[in-house]
């Protein structure tokens, strides 16, 4: 820097000051200094606060070197503003933008000084370095203005071409080539299958009014064949199968909303799932497009209760505590209006989850559904076929029990696993009743091979009835094993080769071992 300005800076305290004066957040991102750091001086920036009197500042005392050109720029020019917590943070580094952007608010408020008849208050002296000053960094200052310019230019223009200024679009788009194979399937008939390619498309419009509400309007077509066909169980499903000719439908219409700053509050209108409104506990697999490639392995069947139908989320997260509590009721046939329907008459599912998370590290939850189902399939279709319908159609009611957690000891690795139990009871016919276990566990090694990739491994044996009173129980146990490779190709593209294994396949174990190899690329936008 000239020896000039150096000069200039010992010629009024005023100046010396403003050296230290960095209240603009836009340039503030010109600082040297971590991508983090940036944010956060960023976001508290925009939240400053003119200050009156220097002894505001918890940070600066009457024996700091720049103190009474401080106490001038603040109490005889009122230019200063200081951070949200108090603070002034005068040993920060600044960049010459920075110097230039407080210089600049100085110049402003001399000016509306002397506009408002107050030029008193300001020295001839002060005035002539202001002046002097302004000269030194015209160019910075030329700069500046210039950067603002062409935002300024880039916000309009995106404005004017914008998909909407309220709403806009992503998208997901699953290409994937897959093929069952085994000796048999469930019930001895050669396991005859073919390689087959298939696909899964949706958009989503996601509209905010507010900037702290979403409304979902998700529109879905596919053509993604459940496994169950060719070899006869549902534990060979894949994690994003259903649809049948690429039949465009809105299966998903939402609203989300906070009550409060601790208290969300989602409405479902249609196809409501609460694995979609609370956390499962399995970060790496939860997700049906970019996670497992089976079903069972995205997360513990506790969370496919009561879907399909409308229902309400209620979420309280008080800030800075570890624990949160959820709350839903999902009505299945909410539409139907018929006898035996309805809201409250026909299935429905009551839902709380207690999560404690007292660490990045570690994430428990504590879950409970309790379920009514006329026409029983007490796991949606996850488990053995006699698990989802114990007693032969009879209307059922069911208490659900669930374990998860989460444990990730680096940024690289993750531990998450679940634990359920389950009882119902027919509620007609003879008097019957019965018990279900079911648990897995995974393991997600992040960053393998390049940032982004994943190799994922699951293991866990799906719901099975273990006991009851007059009926039989499951003759052995299915064990699921898969194994996963999520490549990161770009930042839109992945590409996952997985290998799903199921023994003893619908818990006997004189079925053979069934194998589904599937290659699923994902395009997201």
């Amino acid at each position: 820097m000239k020896k000039a300005f150096w000069d200039l800076i010992k010629v009024s305290p005023v100046i010396v000051a403003a050296t230290f004066f960095a209240s603009n957040s836009a340039l503030a991102a010109e600082a040297e200094e971590p991508i983090t750091a940036v944010t956060e001086l960023s976001q508290e920036s925009n939240s400053m606060e003119q200050v009156t009197s220097v002894s505001q500042f918890s940070d600066v005392q009457p024996t700091d070197w720049a103190f009474q050109a401080l106490q001038s720029l603040v109490e005889r020019y009122g230019c200063i503003a200081g951070y949200p917590n108090g603070t002034y943070r005068g040993n920060r580094a600044l960049t010459r933008y920075e110097f230039a952007a407080g210089l600049n608010a100085c110049l402003d408020r001399v000016n509306e000084l002397i506009a408002t008849a107050t030029a008193d208050l300001v020295t001839k002296q002060d005035l002539a370095t202001l002046q002097r000053l302004q000269e030194e960094f015209s160019a910075e200052l030329a700069t500046l203005r210039g950067r603002v310019d062409s935002l300024e230019a880039r916000t309009a223009e995106l404005e004017a071409n914008q998909f909407s200024t309220t709403t806009k679009l992503s998208g997901e788009v699953i290409f994937n080539i897959s093929e069952p194979f085994g000796d048999t399937r469930v019930g001895g008939a050669d396991l005859d299958a073919n390689t087959v390619f298939s696909d899964r498309v949706r958009l989503s419009l996601l509209s905010s009014f507010t900037g702290k509400d979403q409304l979902q309007i998700r529109l879905q077509a596919a053509n993604t064949l459940s496994n169950a066909g060719v070899t006869g169980t549902n534990m060979t499903r894949l994690s994003f199968d259903g649809g049948v000719n690429n039949s465009v439908e809105i299966d998903k219409i939402n609203y989300a909303f906070n009550l409060s700053d601790a208290i969300r509050i989602k409405v479902d209108a249609n196809n409501a799932e609460l694995y979609e409104n609370v956390n499962t506990f399995n970060p790496d697999f939860a997700s049906s497009g970019r996670g497992s490639i089976s079903r069972y392995g995205r997360f513990s069947p506790i969370y496919r209760q009561g879907a399909g139908g409308a229902g309400v989320t209620v979420t309280f997260n008080p800030n800075q505590s570890p624990f949160s509590l959820s709350a839903a009721y999902l009505a299945r046939t909410a539409s139907n209006p018929t006898p035996t329907n309805g809201v409250f008459e026909g299935e429905n599912a009551i839902f709380g989850q207690l999560t404690f998370q007292p660490s990045k590290a570690f994430n428990i939850g504590l879950s409970y559904a309790r379920t009514y189902q006329p026409t029983p399939n007490l796991f949606q279709a996850t488990g053995s076929a006699f698990a989802n319908n114990p007693f032969g159609g009879a209307r059922t009611e069911a208490n659900h029990y669930g374990v998860q957690a989460t444990f990730q000891p680096s940024p690289k690795l993750a531990l998450s696993g679940w634990v359920g139990y389950t009882t119902a009871d027919a509620l007609t016919g003879a008097a019957r009743d019965a018990e279900f276990l079911y648990w897995a566990a995974s393991l997600g090694v992040r960053d393998l091979g390049s940032k982004g990739n994943v190799l994922g491994l699951l293991f866990g044996q799906p719901p099975k009835v273990t006991g009851g009173t007059g009926i039989a129980t499951d003759p052995s146990t299915s064990y699921h094993l898969e194994g996963l490779y999520k490549v990161q190709v770009s930042d839109n593209i992945q590409v996952t080769p997985g290998l799903l294994v199921i023994f003893n396949p619908e818990h006997n174990d004189i079925n053979d071992t069934i194998y589904v190899g599937t290659l699923r690329t994902t395009f997201t936008f």
